[in-house]
């Protein structure tokens, strides 16, 4: 009857600590998860995109420049901003 005693202790031991450990984990990753999207607007590749965007609309071209930056941050931001400026807002 001790030998019991003391393994179903461990046992509820362990599957509390697991339970906390599984909650901690989701705590944390939880904002990683999120779907949303960055505030580009203070970028100068986002407003510039967006100038460029408004332009072709204004003068109905099909982008007319594809630009390429050295970083995927500014690749994006200037995307974002042109996609803004066409008027192609998701």
């Amino acid at each position: 009857m001790r030998m019991n005693l003391k393994r179903c202790v461990g046992v509820l031991a362990v599957v509390v600590g697991l339970g906390i450990t599984g909650g901690v984990v989701q705590a944390v990753a939880a904002p990683f998860f999120q779907d949303h999207e960055q505030d580009y607007s203070k970028n100068k590749t986002y407003q510039q995109g967006m100038r460029e965007g408004q332009d072709d609309r204004t003068h109905n071209r099909d982008h007319s420049k594809n630009r390429h930056f050295k970083k995927d941050v500014d690749q994006k931001s200037y995307e974002a901003g042109y996609q803004k400026g066409r008027g192609n807002q998701k």
